[in-house]
C-alpha cells in the first residue's frame, strides 16, 4: 500500500510486496522506505547532477541500516556491463525487499524487463509492462534492449 511519501516520488511504482521502484527519492523518502522494510536500495542513477541526486546518498542510505548499491548508467550509453552488474545486484538481493532507482524510473525499468525476460523467463510482453507504463525508450535504448535480448 503506497504511503502519502511512496506518492510523492517521482513515478513510484510498488511491482509487489519486495520490490519498489522509482525517480530519486529525496532523504526524508529515504527514510520511509526503510520504515516500510525496504533493505537494499540499488541507484542506476549519476551522482554528478544535483537535479538528480542526493550529496551523499550512500551515507543516507547506509545510516538508515539499508544496504546501497551503485551502478552509475549513463542515460544516453547504457552497457551490457551495467546490465550484467544490475543482474548481479538483484541476485544478490533475491530474498530482500529492494528499492531499485534512478533519475525518471526509466533506466530502471527497461534493465527489470531485462531482468524478468532474460532470468526469469517471464514472456516479454509481461516483463516490459512497467516500462510501457512509464516512457517510450528512444532510440539508443531500444536498440540496447533489443541487443541485450538477443543475449
Amino acid at each position: 500500500m503506497a504511503t502519502p511519501a511512496f506518492a510523492s516520488i517521482h513515478n513510484w511504482r510498488a511491482v509487489d510486496a519486495r520490490l519498489g521502484t522509482s525517480g530519486q527519492p529525496t532523504e526524508a523518502q529515504l527514510a520511509d522506505i526503510a520504515a516500510a522494510g525496504y533493505r537494499t536500495v540499488i541507484n542506476l542513477a549519476l551522482h554528478d547532477d544535483p537535479r538528480y541526486s542526493l550529496p551523499d546518498e550512500r551515507a543516507a542510505v547506509e545510516a538508515l541500516g539499508m544496504d546501497y548499491v551503485h551502478i552509475p548508467v549513463q542515460f544516453a550509453s547504457p552497457q551490457d556491463e551495467d546490465l550484467s552488474r544490475f543482474f548481479a545486484a538483484m541476485d544478490a538481493h533475491r530474498e530482500r525487499k529492494v528499492w531499485v532507482h534512478c533519475a525518471a524510473n526509466m533506466r530502471v525499468s527497461a534493465f527489470l524487463g531485462l531482468y524478468w525476460t532474460l532470468r526469469d523467463g517471464r514472456p516479454r510482453e509481461e516483463a516490459f509492462e512497467l516500462l510501457r507504463g512509464l516512457w517510450q525508450p528512444n532510440e539508443t535504448w531500444s536498440a540496447f534492449i533489443e541487443r541485450s535480448l538477443q543475449r
